[in-house]
């Protein structure tokens, strides 16, 4: 059977698999499985346990669960909530205010878990309620925090990103520098996007209370006085200070990533233990159980997307793949536009992690033939990955929104992201217009490549 065939069958039984509801790491790894029992040596599933063991054995690897360790710390005790509201009392003059601080919140909360579902989680479970109290629509408060958990995957330190570094042997402390611009271009547009809807909300909300209607949250008037703010400081600032460190130990070179996340996870644990009396073995087991449960989670996704990518690759599917798109002689634009379409089709059902371990041995070869540089693609395809986490029918922040505010209709959480995804479109067509966001910022610093 020639590789076009056996690779087109390889595609439709994934397919056919996966779409029987079994979890995805055993999906790939059945038909892995599968088709080195029928294609490959029979020899061949003797190894399976030492490849996936090979393909595993990276210290970049280990960094993922002292990064989930430190989010979930963070995340699961009051500080994502004390930052929040920090932010907000600092906005709340600004029209539209208390939707950037939420912009702002995720954002930075992303910067210390590096996860875009626990971003959604920690900071929408305190800031939905407080959106909605204060007159915001249920899909506009909905689709800020969709949107600001993305920030997770592309802001350091980003799981999403320590794998692509992995899988396309790239620096990975270049590929987050690189993720800063396009990380800050995604706040300044969301922010304005806040700015606008608000102000929009505010004068319909204005007329509708002229004209004898209720009178809306909106139009009430929060202060919060000098003192007051300054209160709020004290609890918020270790974390930043935790996040800057964490930046200049990694960037600064003093520590490798894995050192940088052990460090991080360590001061998270002794800053909630300092700030917030979380201690005692019962009130760190939450923690500790849910980074265990998340990070088995995600490393045996990974292991079994490994492993599926190097069946592909033996059996040749992936080099056919990619000599096939390189045959099509599109121009290099065309080329990143039609690979861009099929990372976007993939995010329609396939999580970030096993889009770029199943993608990337086909799509970065046609890539970096056609002169692209793979630190700015990984920033690009990171944001339209994004996109599939926030894009129905299977975004997985949709349902995270829906399980925090289960009261909001599924519709009013999927218009409300709309906009979100229109301005992450933007994003991209500016960074191919000024690839410099992503790449003066690590040029800068480490030099150019």
């Amino acid at each position: 059977m020639n590789p076009l065939t056996l690779g087109i069958l390889y595609g439709v039984v994934t397919l056919i698999v996966m779409f029987s509801g079994m979890p995805i790491a055993y999906a790939l790894g059945l038909v892995a499985t599968g088709f080195m029992y029928f294609f490959m040596p029979a020899a061949s599933l003797d190894t399976i346990t030492q490849n996936v063991y090979e393909e595993m054995a990276s210290i970049t690897l280990l960094s993922i669960p002292l990064f989930i360790l430190k989010g979930a710390a963070i995340g699961k005790s009051p500080a994502g909530r004390d930052l929040y509201s920090a932010i907000h009392a600092w906005l709340h003059k600004v029209p539209g205010g208390l939707g950037i601080a939420n912009v702002f919140a995720c954002a930075m909360f992303a910067a210390m878990a590096g996860s875009s579902p626990a971003t959604c989680s920690a900071i929408g479970s305190a800031g939905i309620p407080e959106m909605r109290r204060r007159g915001y629509s249920p899909g506009f408060a909905a689709g800020i925090i969709a949107a600001g958990g993305t920030l997770g995957i592309l802001l350091p330190p980003s799981i999403t990103m320590i794998l692509y570094a992995v899988a396309a042997e790239q620096s990975l402390g270049r590929l987050f520098l690189a993720g800063i611009g396009p990380g800050l271009l995604l706040v300044l547009l969301f922010s304005g996007y806040a700015v606008y809807r608000a102000r929009r909300e505010y004068k319909l909300a204005f007329s509708a209370y002229e004209q004898g209607g209720v009178k809306s949250a909106y139009l009430d008037d929060e202060h919060f006085t000098l003192s007051q703010k300054v209160e709020m400081l004290p609890r918020v600032l270790p974390f930043v200070t935790l996040l800057i460190g964490v930046m200049v130990a990694l960037y600064g070179g003093y520590a490798t990533p894995s050192e940088t996340a052990g460090l991080g996870a360590l001061l998270a644990m002794v800053l909630i233990a300092i700030v917030y009396g979380v201690w005692r073995p019962s009130q760190l087991s939450p923690f500790i159980m849910s980074t265990i449960k998340e990070s088995t989670m995600l490393l045996f996704i990974i292991g079994m997307s490994l492993l599926y990518s190097y069946v592909m690759s033996y059996l040749h599917i992936s080099q056919s793949a990619a000599q096939w798109v390189v045959d099509m002689h599109l121009s290099r634009w065309m080329l990143l536009s039609v690979i861009l379409l099929m990372v976007i089709v993939f995010g329609f059902f396939l999580p970030p992690v096993s889009i770029i371990l199943m993608m990337c041995p086909i799509i970065l070869p046609p890539l970096k033939a056609a002169g692209f540089d793979l630190i700015w693609f990984g920033v690009v395809m990171t944001i339209v990955m994004e996109m599939g986490l926030i894009h129905p029918p299977v975004g997985l922040n949709i349902f995270v929104i829906k399980n925090i505010a289960p009261d909001i209709p599924l519709k009013d959480i999927v218009w409300g992201v709309m906009p979100f995804l229109l301005l992450m479109l933007v994003a991209v067509i500016l960074l191919c217009i000024f690839p410099q966001i992503a790449t003066a910022f690590p040029d800068q610093l480490m030099g150019v490549k």
